[in-house]
């Protein structure tokens, strides 16, 4: 039979055990529990932050993306058109999702009140005098996408979209460069692969079908 003392050390082990289970399955669950309970926590971003303003301005600027990738369901007939549509679509929705959520947790507007002024007084001063960030359609460039079906179509998306991946590009370097959240660096850099390789596919989908590419922003 167990001494009573040997009992009590059983215990303690296993005690002991069972607290060190605990606490990797804290820190393997992303220590969420010490979030709630506001352990370890730092502030977060400020107003005028590169985290918060790339947030912000990422998001309006994927927005437009997806706008003119929804079209594509109606208005074309090209199955690898209509795909790569899906997919920015899609992916760029995630993202705006993500970026916003970041916003109301950290207690800031969505829109950014300020355009660009994060990315330095060159960036912020072109976009103060053209109303439009890099890359972004004008009003009556989507106007005349929304009009078009078929092949013209095609080659106006692939020709916008291109020019709107090329925008949003710097955005995404200084996001990545610049941010003092790592997960604001990684979704930028994310941002910065995924468009860059989809840029290159659409400018072989354009030049395939017939057109060329717009002037870089």
């Amino acid at each position: 039979m167990m001494s009573d003392s040997a009992t009590g050390g059983t215990r303690k082990l296993l005690s002991t055990v069972l607290v060190a289970v605990i606490a990797v399955g804290l820190l393997v669950a992303g220590g969420g529990l010490a979030v709630a309970l506001g352990l370890g926590r730092t502030d977060p971003p400020a107003a005028g932050s590169v985290d918060v303003g790339f947030a912000q301005d990422m998001s309006r600027h994927h927005l437009q993306a997806v706008e003119m990738a929804n079209l594509a369901g109606t208005r074309s007939q090209d199955p690898e058109v209509r795909q790569l549509a899906f997919d920015i679509s899609a992916t760029q929705t995630n993202q705006t999702g993500r970026m916003q959520g970041w916003l109301t947790l950290w207690g800031q507007p969505v829109t950014n009140r300020d355009t660009m002024a994060w990315m330095g007084s060159s960036e912020h001063d072109a976009m103060s005098a053209g109303g439009l960030m890099p890359g972004m359609a004008t009003e009556d460039e989507l106007t005349e996408l929304r009009a078009a079906t078929g092949t013209a179509f095609d080659v106006l998306f692939l020709q916008l979209m291109i020019r709107h991946h090329q925008g949003g590009l710097e955005m995404a370097q200084q996001g990545e460069a610049r941010a003092a959240e790592a997960v604001v660096r990684g979704l930028a850099r994310s941002i910065a692969t995924t468009q860059s390789a989809e840029s290159t596919t659409m400018a072989a989908m354009l030049v395939a079908r017939g057109g060329s590419p717009l002037p870089a922003p």
